[in-house]
């Protein structure tokens, strides 16, 4: 990094210290102009094809990227910061005597492209010095000149940064009215302007649009000095600004609050201060055997890390065991054709396809097409997530389509697709979930985990938890987390609502590689019963 780009990140306070930043600081009205023309963008990836092509390389692709993030933050009556940053240029792989090689460039000129290309294969040549197998790249036809677009409604680029934080602000305004002690808020908003050419004949430019609305509302009884805070239980989306707009009803609560068509932030904030106020007064969990319910936004980390994790066969083959760990999930294992990864109810599946969700795109950044595939059928294994060179590991013929960077200056690699649980085909309503649950717990939102790094013991915590006796909530509890293993888990659930109850929840900055890249990545899934799964008291004794 440059000492004027350090600069100038360095600069962004304290609200923006721990945000995942690149590019360079700009203007909010930057933001809002046009990248690079498309024809220009040929022209470019032309000059780089040719050039690495002349200098050897047997297959080549060019990402040319335009990266813009806006950060919006509050607490209560204050804008804490506004970050705005764009990141500008072009990303070089090939292949040259059987090996990848690298690299990249901010000159967007026909010589700086051009000398990148050549750079590239010459890292490729001299890395093959080191190569025990050539890279086994899987066929992908071209498919010549096409785009794809997020489908929104609203660019949140475009909408007034004034309009941004009087919003926020009104959702600060309103939760302390309703008796929150504390809040922060805030906006997140990513635009990828993407360019994709490969030797294989594609020429594809993407326009992906992300979006997420964080909040953390604390409650604080002054009597006693003891605090509670609730999370919002927003999803963050691939859509645009309209995501914001309207509401629906809570299926438990019949309030009004979150989900996927829509979020109204200003109610969910007035919801979290009212529950972060009723857990000051919720009694303690007794720790104990439980059948758990999980609503999709707690659900949703829970098979990010026990099922999208161990499924990535980079962490298979032990490529990210000294960052990310490794797996549990085997080779062995798949090839067995019976391990039992959950019961019968469970099926999960890969797509990079669903509407609203984090990883739609339309090509991955290989230029595979987007599609859907099963990694957990009826409980058993039955597939991993794997890039153009990795599946003929698997004897499969074609890529998954989940090769991704976050940046044109990363080498792409495979990065989790949305991983998500089937729904009930059958009618099944939570309503009847409940009934059906003489001693459990209902568990809303995310909270702290913990999981080993093979992804099999883990402990969970939430948002909000519920007690239920003879198919009844009885109120609020506290200080409860679950512990088990994946196996034994998912081999644990019983039941699953329908398709009208399936909802996508997800992640925005996942972490992994090295040097680090961050990915953002959707889970879906209907409210989910567990049985006997074991519950702790996270409550720390004061000596």
């Amino acid at each position: 990094m440059k000492r004027r780009k350090f600069l100038k990140l360095a600069g962004v306070g304290a609200g923006g210290i721990l945000l995942p930043l690149q590019g360079m600081a700009v203007s909010t009205q930057q933001l809002a102009t046009s990248g690079m023309d498309v024809k220009q963008k040929k022209l470019l990836a032309d000059v780089a094809l040719s050039a690495a092509r002349k200098a050897g390389a047997s297959y080549t692709d060019v990402r040319i990227g335009r990266y813009l993030n806006q950060f919006v933050l509050t607490r209560e009556t204050n804008v804490e910061n506004i970050v705005n940053t764009e990141s500008l240029g072009a990303g070089i792989r090939v292949i040259a005597n059987g090996t990848w090689g690298f690299s990249a460039t901010n000159e967007l000129t026909a010589d700086g492209i051009a000398k990148a290309a050549r750079q590239a294969v010459a890292v490729a040549k001299s890395n093959a010095k080191h190569q025990t197998k050539p890279v086994q790249l899987a066929p992908e036809k071209g498919v010549g000149e096409t785009s794809w677009r997020t489908p929104i409604k609203q660019n949140a680029f475009a909408i007034p940064i004034g309009e941004k934080v009087d919003y926020l602000l009104e959702v600060n305004n309103n939760a302390l009215k309703a008796g929150a002690s504390f809040i922060n808020s805030s906006l997140y908003l990513v635009n990828e302007q993407k360019y994709f050419a490969s030797s294989d004949g594609s020429y594809i430019d993407q326009d992906i649009h992300r979006l997420w609305a964080p909040m953390q509302v604390t409650a604080v009884d002054k009597k006693t000095g003891l605090f509670k805070t609730r999370n919002g239980l927003s999803s963050p989306v691939g859509r645009g600004y309209e995501y914001l707009d309207g509401r629906e009803e809570d299926k438990l609560h019949g309030q009004t609050t979150l989900y996927n068509n829509s979020y109204d932030m200003v109610e969910d904030a007035i919801l979290a201060a009212e529950q972060a106020k009723e857990k000051l007064s919720a009694k303690s969990i007794d720790p104990g055997k439980y059948d758990l319910i999980l609503e999709p936004s707690h659900l949703a980390l829970t098979i990010h890390e026990s099922v999208g994790h161990p499924l990535e066969l980079d962490r298979v083959l032990g490529y990210e065991a000294n960052y990310a760990g490794t797996s549990f999930a085997t080779l062995d294992k798949w090839r067995s054709k019976k391990f039992r990864y959950g019961s019968n109810k469970v099926n999960f599946f890969a797509d990079r396809t669903q509407p609203g969700s984090l990883g739609a795109v339309g090509y991955d950044d290989e230029g595979v097409a987007a599609k859907r595939w099963d990694l957990v059928k009826e409980g058993i294994l039955v597939n991993y997530q794997a890039t153009r060179d990795q599946v003929h590991m698997l004897n499969q013929p074609a890529s998954h389509g989940c090769c991704y960077a976050d940046s044109w200056s990363n080498v792409q690699f495979q990065r989790m697709p949305n991983v998500s649980l089937a729904p009930n085909t059958e009618k099944y309503s939570v309503k009847t979930m409940i009934s059906d649950v003489e001693k459990g717990i209902y568990i809303a939102g995310r909270g702290s985990y913990s999981i080993d790094q093979q992804r099999y013991n883990f402990q969970f915590g939430g948002q909000l938890f519920y007690e239920i006796k003879n198919g009844e909530i009885i109120g609020q509890v506290e200080d409860v987390a679950y512990q088990s293993n994946t196996q034994e888990f998912w081999n644990s659930c019983t039941a699953i609502c329908d398709s009208s109850d399936f909802q996508l929840g997800g992640t925005f900055f996942d972490g992994k590689g090295q040097p680090s890249q961050v990915s953002a990545v959707s889970h879906g899934s209907a409210t989910s019963r567990f049985d006997n799964i074991n519950v702790i008291n996270t409550r720390r004794k004061l000596s």
